[in-house]
């Protein structure tokens, strides 16, 4: 998977996912930027919520069971110290249809321990190389 994002100037970069969508991302005004887009953190826990719940979905489907109406209230903690990282996330399912909970809390604890692969992102002892103009940096990161 490959991505792009440009500096849009100041504070802003403008993303190009894989996908062909365009994301706008910003720092607030109290960090130097114009608050022209969410934080880079904020679209962390979007992508969070957004896994998780594709993956609650599909569950759910296999199960023979639809979900009426599915939304999630995605909440993160972060260290006060830097790189201020999340340190708890608490989502509030929130789910109408005929879902029993068993069923439900069946599906959240296989998205968290199997599926999800963002949340596991969050965890993962990640091997980050770089390279400056398209030549490679003498050492890992």
């Amino acid at each position: 998977m490959k991505s792009t994002v440009t500096w849009a100037g100041n504070l802003a970069f403008d993303g190009l996912s894989p996908s062909g969508h365009e994301i706008k991302m910003d720092a607030g005004q109290e960090a130097g930027g114009v608050n022209s887009g969410p934080r880079p953190t904020e679209l962390l826990l979007h992508a969070v919520a957004g896994c998780t719940g594709i993956d609650i979905v599909l569950i759910l489907k296999k199960m023979r069971l639809e979900p009426q109406d599915f939304r999630m209230e995605i909440e993160g903690e972060r260290a006060e110290d830097h790189p201020k990282r999340f340190t708890r996330l608490h989502i509030n399912y929130v789910l109408e249809g005929e879902l029993p909970d068993e069923k439900v809390a069946k599906a959240i604890k296989l998205s968290k321990d199997k599926y999800c692969s963002v949340s596991h992102s969050l965890n993962a002892d990640l091997s980050v190389s770089y390279s400056i103009n398209g030549k490679e940096g003498q050492q890992e990161i």
